[in-house]
């Protein structure tokens, strides 16, 4: 598989990546990439700074002729999400990814690639190494912990960084390029319980919803896909309404920025209710099956005997709960006024998990429009609290609003047109870019985020295109040899 890899084009880019799919780096597991980055810099002779947060970021002179021009920064995250299908044994702390060139495409087996963000960590990589390239002063800056909480870019300082001009390289369409993107905050709310015993008389099932595609909270959330946790609590829900149906655990869901994919809950119901139970969960997933049948062919709602709980959730509890969860919204709240097919507002209900006497529930509210973004968390909050959870908002993050005047928008329209002869399209994008956060910091910076095209990222049919980084390659090069002058206007 290594060799596949390595013999696609640009050379210098996909061995970087490579290396990378061999070092384990899920978020808030990055101590080995994070050493990996620093010798990396430190053995190309190059200025290399670890700060606090263990964001890395590495000083590449300019290019002989090239000292009067901009700064540049170019950024990229560290960190990948780590998702893998049910069927696969990997320990994304421990594990190498196993890349796979499929085509036109390069996929991993049965995980997600790292893709996100990875592509452009190696696209940075290969610019601090080379001794061909042409450009101005540049600053790679690698941040950690994008994905569970943009950490890095939090918590990175001013004053350290000198360049004008921000490179995000970060977006997943090569051809387009992006000036703003949505602000998020994150939404936790426990329902505390008590464990009560099993009744007589009854019987236990495990109902497994599986098949379903998940993806990106925010760039897949317009797509309609299905949601685990509220497909498992919508079938749990009717069981009660009609079976009497008792709640032992439930989890489904593990990344609060990714559409949940599976769910599992066991339940009991009085033995008498077997027929009548069985065939509700045959129908309840015909309907279900039903609405999705487009989004998510691969859709399985099962139900199958298992052993008696050893408790049960209590009823009062398990009741305010389910009715908090079926009420809550889910998906795209508002479309976009100024951006025609651009989401404004949305939320993703991530996680759901009964444990340790806690059934603890997750989800990322997602706007471009700050006051949207607050009126959803009032609104969320408003059916947690209704239902008794405790509730928390935290971790929120400033969108990035987009500048059609920028600067480099303009020096990079310039030159995707006279090296591929078309206007790259320009866009906005409903997710969480780091920009929001690093352009609050640096407010001189002018900011753009582009990158090659990624399909599924955040699952594990997660994959890259290959001729879309030789593209990207080319101009992230071309860009760098054609930023202007200090002090000149683009």
């Amino acid at each position: 598989m290594s060799n596949q890899i390595l013999n696609l084009e640009p050379k210098a880019v996909w061995k970087h990546f490579y290396s990378l799919t061999q070092i384990p780096r899920p978020s808030k597991k990055e101590e080995r990439i994070i050493q990996f980055m620093k010798e990396f810099g430190l053995s190309l002779g190059l200025e290399t700074i670890v700060d606090e947060a263990g964001n890395v970021m590495i000083r590449k002179p300019a290019t002989p002729g090239m000292e009067n021009r901009k700064g540049v920064v170019l950024q990229s995250h560290l960190d990948m999400v780590p998702q893998k299908n049910s069927d696969k044994v990997h320990d994304f702390e421990k594990d190498p990814i196993e890349p796979i060139v499929d085509g036109e495409w390069v996929r991993a087996n049965g995980t997600t690639l790292g893709a996100d963000n990875g592509m452009g960590v190696a696209a940075i990589m290969a610019v601090l190494e080379s001794k061909e390239l042409v450009h101005g002063p540049v600053e790679a800056l690698f941040t950690i912990d994008e994905e569970t909480g943009m950490t890095g870019a939090f918590e990175l300082k001013p004053g350290i960084l000198k360049g004008d001009i921000l490179l995000n390289l970060d977006s997943e369409d090569e051809g387009e390029l992006y000036i703003g993107c949505a602000g998020g905050i994150d939404g936790s709310f426990d329902f505390p319980y008590k464990s009560v015993g099993t009744e007589a008389g009854t019987i236990a099932y495990k109902i497994n919803i599986t098949g379903l595609k998940g993806g990106h909270s925010g760039l897949d959330i317009p797509i309609g896909r299905g949601n685990s946790c509220k497909i498992l609590t919508r079938i749990i829900w009717h069981g009660v309404k009609k079976h009497n149906l008792r709640l032992a655990s439930l989890e489904a869901g593990n990344m609060r920025n990714a559409i949940p994919r599976e769910g599992h809950a066991i339940v009991t119901i009085p033995e008498t209710e077997k027929e009548k139970f069985e065939k509700c969960i045959l129908d309840q997933a015909a309907t279900i099956k039903a609405e999705l049948s487009v989004t998510e062919p691969g859709l399985k709602i099962t139900a199958e005997k298992t052993a008696m709980p050893s408790g049960l959730i209590d009823t009062d509890t398990q009741n305010r709960m389910l009715r908090a969860v079926y009420g809550c919204p889910n998906g795209v709240i508002r479309m976009s006024d100024s951006m025609i097919g651009l989401v404004e507002t949305s939320t993703n209900l991530s996680i759901i998990k009964s444990e340790n006497g806690v059934i603890k529930i997750s989800c990322l509210l997602r706007s471009s429009v700050n006051s949207a973004k607050k009126d959803l968390v009032h609104m969320m909050g408003s059916i947690f609290e209704l239902a008794g959870a405790k509730v928390v908002f935290e971790g929120e993050y400033p969108g990035w609003k987009p500048n059609p005047d920028s600067a480099i928008l303009k020096t990079m329209q310039a030159v995707y047109n006279n090296r591929f002869g078309k206007i790259p399209e320009i866009k906005a994008i409903h997710a969480g870019l780091e920009c929001g956060l690093l352009g609050a910091v640096y407010p001189n910076w002018d900011m753009i985020s582009f990158g090659p095209t990624i399909r599924y990222p955040h699952s594990p049919d997660e994959k890259v295109h290959v001729e879309s980084v030789n593209k990207f390659w080319i101009y992230l090069t071309e860009t760098l040899k054609n930023i202007p002058a200090s002090g000149a206007i683009a």
